[in-house]
């Protein structure tokens, strides 16, 4: 079909049933599987386990089927897929939108939006975006990254299209390698950061890492109004990993701004391969 029919992605855009953002119990379970188009390929103490095509969009399906689940959010050439496969009725479409800060790469933070535009979401009558925000005071890639999230902020809001945004403050170690601050108030200033971009925050969600402690995430949500979703991140190869973060959504998911989970190989790649069962699971925390 790719081959011969490259018009059916269009085709079965059109065709597909959409819904709302919210509804019913006012909360949100969005699969996300946007890793790949960043070069990260790994989970867990597996390093391509992402790279198999047909065996992540059987995981994907399987994950959507799941009473519950609201949605995917993916990069073009994952929801190209879906759409193709008949996968996105009455399921929420959200696209990833700069992919260009490739995991390990030198020019990282300079995390360039070479994925979705505004205009192919409301082109493709997708539901939403979502943009990575990660800031290194040392590294002038993140000033540029800066400004284009705010762009892309200001054109979402135009389009009436809700945007949810991950920040993050990085810093490098001695060897380059990034690193992620999940202290609170790292996780604070990120929020009161990503809170502030653009000429409106009418449409921003935010995409919200549990801190550690994660006692600690009632002060950190007092820094924003805006609605938030919590994040996944890699479960890590621990036996108990899948337990520690049903645990940590649990009591995050209390607070009277957070509104649901944006989450990928945590659920996709459980340690025991039980898809269907992580996903239940994720589900009744909501």
């Amino acid at each position: 079909m790719r081959a011969h029919h490259p018009e059916a992605v269009a085709e079965a855009a059109v065709r597909r049933r959409t819904r709302p953002l919210l509804r019913g119990r006012d909360r949100l379970l969005i699969i996300a599987a946007d890793h790949p188009a960043r070069g990260m390929l790994g989970v867990g103490d597996r390093p391509y386990a992402m790279a198999d095509r047909a065996e992540l969009l059987r995981r994907l399906r399987l994950a959507l089927s799941r009473p519950g689940v609201d949605g995917v959010l993916a990069s073009a050439d994952i929801l190209d897929d879906l759409l193709l496969l008949g996968a996105l009725d009455d399921r929420l479409a959200l696209g990833s939108m700069n992919r260009g800060g490739l995991a390990g790469a030198a020019f990282e933070l300079d995390d360039r939006f070479t994925g979705h535009r505004p205009r192919d979401l409301a082109r493709l009558g997708l539901d939403g975006g979502k943009l990575l925000l990660r800031i290194d005071p040392e590294d002038p890639g993140s000033l540029r990254t800066l400004h284009s999230a705010a762009r892309a902020v200001d054109e979402m809001a135009g389009l009436r299209l809700p945007v949810f945004v991950e920040p993050f403050l990085c810093r490098r170690d001695t060897e380059g390698r990034l690193h992620t601050d999940l202290s609170a108030g790292a996780v604070t200033t990120s929020l009161a950061i990503a809170s502030g971009l653009g000429g409106t925050s009418a449409y921003t969600w935010l995409k919200v890492p549990v801190t550690e402690p994660p006692d600690s995430m009632a002060r950190v949500m007092e820094s924003t109004t805006l609605p938030a979703v919590l994040l996944g991140g890699d479960p890590g190869p621990e036996r108990d990993a899948q337990e520690r973060a049903y645990e940590k959504w649990r009591g995050a998911l209390r607070l009277p701004t957070v509104r649901g989970l944006v989450v990928g190989r945590t659920l996709l790649y459980p340690a025991d391969g039980d898809v269907a069962g992580a996903v239940d699971t994720a589900a009744s925390l909501l």
